[in-house]
């Protein structure tokens, strides 16, 4: 019985080949659409989330003054850290894999006929932890290195690809500014992280070389603290705040003169922002397949009336089918719209990146 339905069911579908063509294309195109509104939200929301992840693995921002001014901001009248600071989170804070004192500055770096304009970080070696740089060629920074400041730099793919092309920076030496520096390693290329910031566009130095030939001071501006993955962020950061109490001299309920930024909370932020984006996408599409089902409700009752009153023949509604279709109509978008972005959305950032 069922197989000669079937059979029935072919044999009208050639007959009206048409009409089943337009009826199949309203299907695929509806189906297509939800699908294609969704993914397109599951893919901007890992985007970002590999974007941040770039930034570097469990990584805390220590700057001076009060967080008031934005992402990559630093409060300039609030007084700045020295490299002993640094030094005091190492030796005191329990859990951490990295403290790399920053400071930084924008140089034109020149190379035989070449030069371009990038950014020099003074550092150590705990910068290349915290900011999950591997090397391609080279090495990192010795010790006597660091402690004297001498004039050595790890370059990034960028600077690299601008001023020896496809050739081997090692043992080159490039000018900073008014000096030279042996190019010493070369960093394994990264991408670009969320907001259009170029990972590979760097040198960096020996933080002492940057403060002694490039600032004239000796000032930090910033610290990078990279937790152990199996330890509590929230409990470094509460360890921190003490610590720079006490050094940085603030008392009671007086405003502390320093923050701690959690790259956790934003890549939280934004993924929850874009989870919402696709949950709406899904949404709009659970909609869509609804309204489509009543538009074709109304058009083929209004259809099936007209063919009635042209042949003379009782126009006769039949709920079940009626809801049928629309049941039908709605499951699609349903199935096709609402779960793959609940799914998305409910997903732990954190625990993603942290098994990528």
């Amino acid at each position: 019985m069922l197989w000669n339905a079937f059979l029935l069911a072919l044999r009208e579908i050639r007959r009206n080949a048409m009409r089943s063509i337009l009826t199949v294309l309203g299907i695929v195109i509806g189906v297509a659409s939800v699908i294609a509104m969704v993914t397109l939200g599951d893919g901007t929301t890992e985007q970002v989330k590999r974007g941040i992840a770039k930034l570097g693995s469990n990584l805390l921002i220590l700057a001076p003054g009060q967080d008031k001014h934005g992402p990559g901001s630093n409060d300039q009248s609030a007084k700045k850290f020295d490299l002993d600071d640094a030094i005091a989170i190492k030796r005191e804070i329990v859990g951490i894999k990295a403290a790399a004192p920053i400071s930084s500055k924008i140089a034109t770096v020149i190379y035989s006929n070449e030069n371009y304009s990038t950014t020099i970080f003074g550092s150590d070696n705990d910068y290349f932890i915290a900011k999950g740089y591997e090397f391609e060629e080279g090495e990192e920074f010795s010790q006597s290195e660091l402690k004297s400041g001498q004039s050595v730099c790890v370059i990034g793919r960028t600077v690299q690809k601008e001023l020896f092309g496809q050739l081997s920076p090692l043992g080159e030496r490039i000018r900073l500014g008014s000096f030279s520096c042996k190019v010493k390693g070369l960093l394994k290329e990264k991408g670009a992280a969320t907001f259009g910031l170029d990972q590979d566009d760097l040198v960096v130095v020996p933080i002492k070389m940057l403060q002694r030939r490039l600032t004239g001071v000796q000032d930090v501006s910033f610290i990078y603290v990279s937790v152990n993955d199996n330890y509590s962020t929230d409990k470094v950061i509460q360890s921190l705040r003490l610590l720079f109490r006490e050094r940085r001299n603030v008392r009671g309920d007086e405003e502390e003169d320093f923050y701690v930024r959690d790259m956790k909370d934003i890549i939280k932020t934004l993924s929850s922002t874009t989870g919402t984006l696709t949950m709406l996408l899904g949404a709009v599409a659970v909609v869509l397949a609804a309204l489509g089902g009543v538009i074709g409700i109304l058009l083929g009752l209004l259809v099936t009336y007209g063919v009635a009153i042209s042949f003379d023949i009782p126009f006769i509604l039949n709920n079940k089918i009626i809801l049928l279709a629309f049941i039908f109509s709605t499951v699609i978008g349903v199935v096709f719209g609402y779960f793959p972005a609940k799914k998305a959305a409910t997903m732990n950032p954190i625990d993603a990146l942290r098994h990528e």
